[in-house]
């Protein structure tokens, strides 16, 4: 038997490739609209941004920067071969831009009333790496 071999029979866990650079950049607390200026793929740096408007009380603001990451991230999941479903774990670094752009859209969407899409992407989240929702919830 290999090494990580599902044993459920579902798909594979999906690993993004590393970016570096927007999460150094981050790390060394470059204004996350920089970040996202200059690295607009980045999930992370959508989200870091959704993460600042909402704790400053800008939930529509955070709603659409969150969306643009978990669009982004969606775009990477499925160049790295995600079939629009199987785990996407916390455990590896380079999916938490996606995983917390996730967890910030359904926080927003929950703060302006749209239940539904909070529903969504709350299940979403867990399916798709437990550990990011109790991390992040």
């Amino acid at each position: 038997m290999a090494i990580h071999e599902n044993l459920l029979g579902g798909p594979a866990p999906t690993h993004l490739p590393d970016d570096p650079e927007p999460r150094a950049a981050l790390a060394a607390g470059t204004d996350p609209a920089e970040v996202a200026a200059k690295y607009p793929a980045s999930s992370l740096a959508w989200a870091s941004l959704a993460d600042d408007a909402f704790e400053a009380g800008r939930a529509v603001e955070s709603y659409a920067y969150a969306r643009t990451g978990y669009h982004r991230g969606l775009d990477a999941l499925r160049r790295a071969g995600w079939k629009g479903h199987g785990p996407v774990p916390w455990e590896h670094e380079p999916n938490r831009g996606f995983l917390r752009a996730l967890h910030a859209l359904a926080r927003a969407a929950q703060a302006i009333g749209e239940q539904e899409e909070y529903e969504r992407c709350s299940t979403f989240l867990r399916d798709s790496s437990p550990t990011a929702a109790d991390t992040l919830g």
